[in-house]
């Protein structure tokens, strides 16, 4: 299981320290990327084969407020891929305690470089298999 680890940074926060709503939204990003480098395959590999894979959803909810200077752990897991749309979800949790800081959702598909929808198994099995659970 992949975990991502991100240090809360002033400038994330607001005049109370507290995140603000829109970074874990980032975060998610921030995560998703991780998980496709740590296969081998980051992002900028998918884009050199002309393969984009932009967001169709995302959704977060909140659960208790993380401050600056808190290194919180995000867990993605892949909910459900078919090769032509992909759904992750991740859990936000503070390192120390294992607090449930926030939860969410993403949902992506894959295109071509002209906007046409691409199905990775038969146009990149390579990524295909970076986003297959039993590989994550």
């Amino acid at each position: 299981m992949m975990v991502y680890e991100h240090k809360v940074q002033y400038y994330e926060t607001d005049q109370m320290r507290v995140v603000h709503h829109s970074n874990y939204i980032r975060w998610f990003e921030e995560c998703r990327i991780a998980m496709m480098e740590e296969q081998g395959l980051g992002y900028e590999k998918m884009e050199e084969k002309g393969i984009i894979c932009p967001v169709l959803s995302v959704s977060c909810q909140y659960h208790l407020m993380t401050k600056f200077g808190e290194v919180v752990k995000i867990i993605p897991r892949i909910e459900k891929f078919n090769g032509l749309r992909l759904i992750l979800s991740y859990e936000v949790r503070e390192r120390e305690t294992n607090e449930l800081r926030c939860t969410g959702k993403s949902s992506h598909c894959f295109l071509d470089n002209r906007g046409k929808p691409l199905n990775l198994k038969k146009a990149a099995p390579e990524f295909y298999r970076v986003f297959m659970p039993e590989t994550v």
